[in-house]
Order: structure tokens, then sequence, then C-alpha cells
């Protein structure tokens, strides 16, 4: 894998960062102008039922007026008996007109409003503008990922914690992005809505069902996250660093720099090994074999020497190292087996190829081993399978 100096990884987060800053801005202003836009609609549409408030209010003005002429026949009822019958009977009368009037434009206003609901359709503008709105901010999450990706190579200390976001920012930022388009540039009835969820989900349901749990084998590793990105882990056979968690797939990328993508139902199913955790430390294991009669006390000792002055080295957490006696075709081996960690994961081979090399060049330098010696002792494939 390529190494990468702290001034390129600063001045690629500059570089992303700029780009981000570049894009965000047009996508903002496109957002404002639809907020005003819808905005604007929402006042236009105020003003009928304002109109509206205006002729009730009236109604109630005159609906007063009428209950003080009431008063003031029925003081004039004991002068009058015939006329206070007649007023009586009038005033039913038109109380009855302005209910069922009332009635009837209510009725018509239902059938108006079910009506437009039924007129809804999409415009070419509508859907112009609805791919407009996705491809802007496709290209704001695209530069917001890879600025958060230049941030975390920048600092060390947050580089999981970052990483730990990314997918999270995806999943959260589509959701909103099509809840926008649909809520403010399609603006569907209510009814269609949900007409159009129920097929779509019973389609989906026959159609993907390895997607959909794929899909929820990534929301379940979300939640559930038995590793996260950054983390070194061994799943199905392949062994490396988490590279981005997806909704479909898991990429790792190997230490023979390939990118591997396995699926999330793949994952849920079989054993994950974990090698750090959500730690920038993790334990690199070194292993030699060595002839039966050497000095088992100075190896090591000199093994452990070999390993605190490794630049690569985490010196805050023990060395450990383990020696086992193995047969192999009648000769006696010992396996000696060095257990170090790391400053960060991606010193993992680095340190093993270093710590192997440094042993076997001080044993060779103090005579404790020959070189004919270790070209005689048996390939690690001829000797017994051992528990780790």
């Amino acid at each position: 894998m390529q190494q990468t100096t702290p001034n390129d990884i600063k001045q690629t987060g500059g570089l992303a960062l700029r780009r981000f800053i570049a894009v965000l801005l047009p996508c903002l202003i496109f957002c404002l102008s639809l907020c005003l836009t819808s905005c604007g609609d929402g006042q236009s549409d105020s003003a009928p039922a304002d109109s509206t408030q205006v002729v009730a209010n009236d109604s109630v003005d005159a609906a007063n007026s009428s209950g003080a002429t009431n008063k003031s026949g029925l003081l004039n009822q004991a002068k009058n008996d015939d006329q206070t019958s007649a007023v009586q009977d009038s005033a039913l009368a038109a109380k009855s007109d302005s209910v069922e009037s009332e009635k009837s434009g209510g009725l018509l206003d239902g059938i108006s409003k079910k009506s437009e609901k039924e007129d809804w359709s999409v415009t070419a503008n509508d859907i112009a503008l609805s791919i407009l709105a996705l491809f802007l901010f496709w290209l704001c999450m695209r530069f917001l990922q890879r600025g958060l990706g230049a941030l975390a190579e920048s600092r060390t200390h947050w580089r999981f914690t970052i990483k730990r976001i990314v997918p999270i920012v995806g999943i959260l930022g589509w959701t909103i992005c099509l809840y926008s388009v649909i809520a403010i540039i399609l603006q569907p009835p209510f009814e269609t809505v949900i007409a159009f969820t129920a097929s779509a989900g019973i389609a989906l349901g026959f159609a993907s069902q390895d997607i959909l749990k794929n899909i929820f084998g990534g929301i379940m590793i979300l939640f559930d996250r038995p590793f996260q990105v950054g983390d070194k882990i061994e799943v199905g056979g392949h062994y490396g660093e988490v590279l981005q968690i997806g909704l479909r797939t898991v990429r790792l990328v190997t230490p023979d720099d390939s990118v591997v993508s396995v699926p999330n139902g793949e994952i849920m199913n079989q054993s994950v090994s974990n090698a750090n955790s959500g730690e920038t430390n993790c334990q690199v294991v070194a292993e030699l074999y060595l002839p039966a009669h050497i000095n088992i006390a100075a190896a090591k000792a000199l093994a452990h020497r070999a390993a605190v002055v490794s630049r690569y080295v985490y010196l805050k957490k023990p060395i450990a190292i383990i020696v086992k006696n193995e047969n192999s075709m009648g000769h006696s081996v010992l396996k000696f087996r060095v257990k170090a960690y790391v400053l960060d994961i991606r010193y993992e081979f680095p340190f093993s190829s270093q710590l192997t090399e440094t042993i076997i060049t001080e044993l060779l330098a103090r005579g404790m081993v020959t070189p004919q010696e270790l070209n005689h002792m048996p390939a690690p494939a001829e000797l017994p399978t051992a528990n780790k």
C-alpha cells in the first residue's frame, strides 16, 4: 500500500474542503429558493381563507343583528300576537334557508377539493427540478464524504470517530433529500403516497429478497457494531481494513492493496474476527522457528529487546514471548511467538517484518544459530497445526 506523508494528507484535505465549499454554496442557494417558493405559495393559498373568514364574520354580525331584531319583536308581542307569530315564522324560514345554503356550499367545496386532489399530475418542470436537486445533492454528498475522509486521514486520533460518521451521514442525507423532493417539488396527495409505497413494497419484497437481506444486514451492522470503518477484520477468508460500510456490501482493503466487497447478508451469518475493535493500536504476532539446542533465555531476551527498540511498537501494552516445542519428521524445533502492539494498525506488517529481520540478524551475529541450521529448518506447512 502506498505510504503518504502528513503534508500530502493536509494538502488533500484542504483541496477536498475547498471543492466541498464550492459545491455546497450553490446547493444552499437552490434549497433556499425552493423554501421561499413554497412559502410564497402558502401565502397565496391563505388569501382566500382570509376572505372566507371575513364573510363568516359578516354572517355572524348579521346573525347577531337578527337576534336583536327578534328580541325587539318579542317585546312587542304583548301588543300584537299576530305580528309576533308572523315574524317568528319568517325568522325560522330564513334560518332554514341559511342552513341549507351552508350545507350546499360545504358540499361544493368538498367536491372541488376532491377534484383538485384527483387532478394532481407531474409536469416536465417538476421532473427536471427533481433530477437537478438529486444531482446537486449527489455532488454535495460526494464532496462531503471525500472531505471527511481526508480530514480523518489528517487527524490520526480522530480517524475512527470521523469514519464512523460517514455511513450514518450518507443514510440520513439521502433520506432527507428524497423526502424534500417528494414533499416540496412533487407534492403528491397523501393517498397517492400510501398507494405507491404499498405497491413498491410488495414488488420489491418479491423481486429483491437478497438485496433487502443485505440492506437489513448493513443496518444491523451499523446498530450492533461488530466492527467499524477503519478496523482490521477477518471474514469469509479475507483479512483487511474496513474501507466502507454500505447498504449492500462491506469493502475491505487487503494487505496486497486489493479491495474486496463482502455482502452484508453473508457477514451476518459468519463469525467476524476484529483485530483492534475501534482502537488505533492492535496486536502483532511474529513467528520464528529455531533449533532446539538454542539458549532459550538469551533468545527470549534478544526478541524482547528487538521489539522494544522498534519505532512502531506501542509500549503502553505488554510484550509477550511464547515458546513452544514442536516435532516434525523426528526433529524437535522451537517455535517462538513474539506478541507486541503497534502504535497504528497500519504498521502491522512493517513491524512484523522489521522484528523478524532484527531477531534473525542478531542471532546470526552472536553465533547462537548458523545459516545451515536455518536453511534446514522445516517449512511451516510441514509442522503440525497448533491452537493459537
